[in-house]
């Protein structure tokens, strides 16, 4: 009887498994978006002027009753919304503690006599310097009540501390992007750019179909399926990830299509320097509309000056001074950007990775949505060049470049900016790296196709 009777709890805590982990993910659920409707409605309140929310929520934390406050340690971000405080020598605005599950915090910050006198003014030093980090936090979480409504309040028992894997991403990501930049200039000469004189119709029309087609048709697809206005972060991981300039993946893939590859590494230079111009002009254009987005221009112009214009100027200096140096390193650097494509999708998804569990957000129509954005730019980008007579082999190069971004480049604005954009769920570095994985999947498919799209016979008359 005894053998017998053992299947019954084992099957029971299955069961009671099942049970609770949907119950779980509900709450989780609940609890994001019930941080959302928050941090949308601080958001509103910073940006009315009339709104005095910001100093009666400051005034009710500081009269919360934080002698029997209750202790938590937890792991989260630090967000912040510029807004009008009192001026008694604070920063003006108000911070918030996103904890990874979505709920939201205000810092209640002390007053200046009360840090000074219990030691605590370390606890917020420096905290804008925070911001975009991942951080572990211990403190005393009290709630409040202003205008009928709860708010619950943190205050920090220690100073927030970076995750030491989250300090080795973000140093990591940046040197390694800037030497994948650098090894893109030790390969390109000022020749790559002549081709502009020498095949102007098919610098132009390429240049043309990636900085305007490609941005539309997500605007278009997203303004469809609806993420334009319910989820407007990843209609501008979308926009983003159209908004940079093709990188080396695409001339590896033309090579492979047989392409022309001159063309390809022409399209690549140029677009690339343009980026410069073109990224923060089209995210600000097609997001200027929502309410929610707000484009750091400065820091997309100063990312892609740092990152991108003085390696790639660096690189095609050393090539210029040390041929020998440049050739012998090629192969190096190029196996250096698959590393480093694949260690910011990698690490940065395991990092975010609580945020999949929104899957009312992160649909199956979502994906499908992210696919298909590429297959139709490289699909019409095959078939636009055929209307100004362009041949089938650099009709090629064209469509890889368009639909091949740079996401790695896509990814890291992605990250750098989302704090200061108020992307509650960092739904733009998914979105651009989901992009980046599949668009290399859609590469190889493309190729394929183009043997009956775009046959090289038919250039032959």
């Amino acid at each position: 009887m005894k053998g017998k009777s053992s299947p019954c709890p084992a099957r029971w805590r299955l069961r009671l498994i099942f049970l609770i982990l949907p119950v779980l993910m509900m709450l989780n659920a609940g609890a994001a978006f019930a941080g959302e409707t928050l941090y949308r409605n601080l958001s509103a309140a910073a940006k009315n002027k009339d709104s005095t929310l910001f100093t009666e929520l400051t005034a009710s934390g500081r009269t919360a009753d934080w002698a029997t406050a209750e202790e938590t340690a937890f792991e989260g971000n630090l967000r912040f919304l510029e807004g009008v405080m009192p001026a008694d020598g604070e920063p003006s605005g108000l911070f918030m503690v996103r904890r990874l599950d979505g709920q939201l915090f205000i810092v209640s910050i002390p007053p200046a006599r009360e840090m000074e006198k219990t030691g605590t003014a370390r606890h917020y030093a420096n905290l804008k310097e925070m911001l975009g980090n991942k951080l572990v936090f211990k403190a005393l979480l009290a709630e409040g009540i202003v205008n009928g409504k709860s708010y619950t309040y943190i205050r920090f028992l220690e100073p927030p501390a970076q995750l030491m894997l989250d300090r080795i991403f973000k140093v990591s990501i940046v040197l390694m992007f800037f030497f994948v930049m650098l090894g893109m200039g030790l390969n390109l000469t000022v020749n790559d750019f002549k081709l502009v004189v020498q095949k102007p119709k098919g610098i132009a029309v390429g240049i043309l179909l990636q900085w305007f087609l490609m941005p539309l048709l997500a605007l278009g697809m997203a303004y469809a399926l609806g993420f334009y206005h319910n989820f407007p972060f990843i209609y501008a991981g979308l926009v983003l990830i159209c908004a940079c300039p093709g990188g080396v993946t695409s001339n590896l893939m033309t090579y492979y299509a047989k392409g022309d590859l001159a063309l390809s590494i022409s399209l690549t230079s140029i677009s690339t320097l343009l980026a410069l111009f073109f990224t923060p002009l089209i995210m600000t254009v097609l997001c200027a509309n929502i309410p929610d987005i707000n484009i750091p221009t400065g820091l997309i112009v100063q990312t892609i000056i740092v990152l991108v214009i003085v390696p790639l100027i660096l690189g095609m200096s050393i090539r210029h001074k040390w041929l020998n140096f440049a050739v012998k390193t090629t192969p190096f650097f190029s196996a250096l950007g698959v590393i480093a494509l694949l260690l910011v999708i990698g690490v940065g998804l395991y990092t975010n990775v609580e945020k999949f569990a929104e899957t009312h957000r992160y649909s199956v129509v979502f994906y499908i949505m992210v696919v298909f954005l590429s297959v139709m730019g490289m699909l019409l980008a095959a078939f636009v060049p055929k209307l100004f007579r362009i041949e089938n082999y650099q009709a090629r190069a064209i469509s890889i470049e368009v639909g091949l971004r740079n996401s790695t480049l896509a990814i890291t604005i992605a990250l750098l900016i989302q704090d200061l954009m108020g992307d509650f769920y960092s739904s733009m570095f998914v979105t651009t790296a989901i992009y980046g994985i599949t668009m290399y999947i859609t590469g190889f498919l493309m190729i394929l196709l183009y043997k009956k799209i775009l046959p090289l016979e038919a250039q032959k008359s």
